[in-house]
């Protein structure tokens, strides 16, 4: 799999990019993960994406990975040996979005399925209803195959167009695309439950309001407090709560971790992802150690599920909260989840993987490390 990188973060860039996988005959396509600080214009964004000689697929991330270095500024653009099948899920925070409908209205018109694929699927990391679109994939696709990606967006925490698509841009969707090669998947996050378990009593899609009836903010505040000293508001919560995310409890699997982004005045905590009324919950907390061992579990994840022991390319989705947390040891993190070998990708708002045969998920504060041959 061939990757060009532009650090210039430019529409220049990303055109010298592409023109250089083109020059090669057996590129077909491409998958684009580009970072938020390029601040590039829509407008620029789209006219560069219609014009250029290959598709292009992808999303714009808080930053990305190239050679397992972090840049918060420039774009990856990996080529692809064929076309993906593809189609995009719009509204996605609308409450009457008809998920399985809006999937098989392009699903259905896709060709046989190839024996060996890999769905990536690109979300707008701060639309409300992620995980009724995740769910409505599972219905619709199965889980024969693997998924991976995650979710396109701003540390700003505003909505903006950040998913890509041969047509252009588009905010509050997500892109579904269907890669023509086999994968083998490791994911975890290394958070520990630190919190008696609680039940979330009510919720609107990502938005907590209470946790054992009472307002979900003042509760939070008091576990966090409980446990670190520290005490959190509005104006110092993401700083603090980057330490302190929410477990959602599993029958039989690891919790799934929501990450808690902001308090806002009606006492509620808003998250990446939903958190459902009725789910059982507890407070996770994690240090360096924690988290470099998850991330080489992920690889051993990956590697014990490839049949090859050479790699042709590996592709990382990992949540931009870890960045955060981790801060100067990032680079120990990257080297655990790619053994040494380069490691390419998105550092993302929330991340969607399983592993062929189990839960299909929007995770948070997780890395996804994913094995891609073609």
């Amino acid at each position: 799999m061939q990757v060009e990188f532009d650090p210039t973060g430019t529409v220049a860039g990303l055109a010298e990019a592409v023109g250089r996988l083109n020059a090669n005959p057996t590129v077909h396509a491409a998958l684009v993960f580009a970072a938020d600080g390029n601040n590039l214009p829509a407008e620029a964004m789209n006219a560069a994406i219609t014009a250029s000689p290959l598709p292009l697929l992808g999303g714009i991330f808080p930053a990305i990975a190239y050679r397992s270095e972090t840049y918060e500024q420039g774009t990856l653009v990996v080529g692809l040996d064929h076309l993906p099948d593809y189609g995009v899920v719009d509204t996605l925070s609308a409450a009457d979005t008809a998920f399985e409908t809006a999937i098989s209205a392009f699903a259905d018109n896709w060709p046989d399925e190839p024996r060996d694929a890999t769905y990536l699927v690109v979300v707008d990391g701060l639309a409300a209803r992620i995980s009724d679109l995740i769910e409505a994939l599972f219905f619709s696709l199965g889980l024969e195959h693997n998924f991976i990606g995650g979710g396109a967006g701003s540390l700003s925490f505003r909505q903006s167009p950040c998913i890509i698509t041969p047509e252009g841009l588009c905010e509050d969707s997500a892109l579904v695309a269907r890669l023509a090669a086999p994968s083998a998947i490791g994911v975890s996050h290394g958070w520990q439950p630190i919190s008696e378990t609680m039940t979330v009593t009510e919720s609107a899609g990502n938005r907590v309001q209470t946790i054992d009836w009472q307002p979900a903010a003042e509760l939070y505040a008091r576990e966090v407090f409980a446990h670190s000293g520290q005490r959190i508001d509005a104006d110092n919560f993401f700083s603090i709560a980057k330490s302190y995310p929410l477990g959602i409890a599993r029958y039989g699997a690891e919790v799934v971790v929501r990450d808690p982004l902001m308090m806002n005045d009606a006492g509620e905590i808003v998250c990446v992802g939903e958190v459902p009324a009725g789910c059982r919950i507890r407070l996770l907390n994690g240090d360096v150690d924690t988290l470099l061992t998850a991330a080489g579990n992920a690889r051993d994840g990956a590697t014990s599920n490839h049949p090859r022991e050479a790699v042709d390319t590996a592709l990382l989705f990992d949540c931009i909260s870890r960045v955060l947390f981790l801060d100067a040891e990032l680079g120990r993190e990257l080297h655990a989840v790619g053994g040494g070998a380069p490691v390419h990708g998105a550092f993302t708002l929330g991340e969607i993987a399983n592993s062929g045969h189990d839960y299909l998920d929007f995770l948070n504060k997780s890395i996804v490390y994913a094995i891609i041959d073609q």
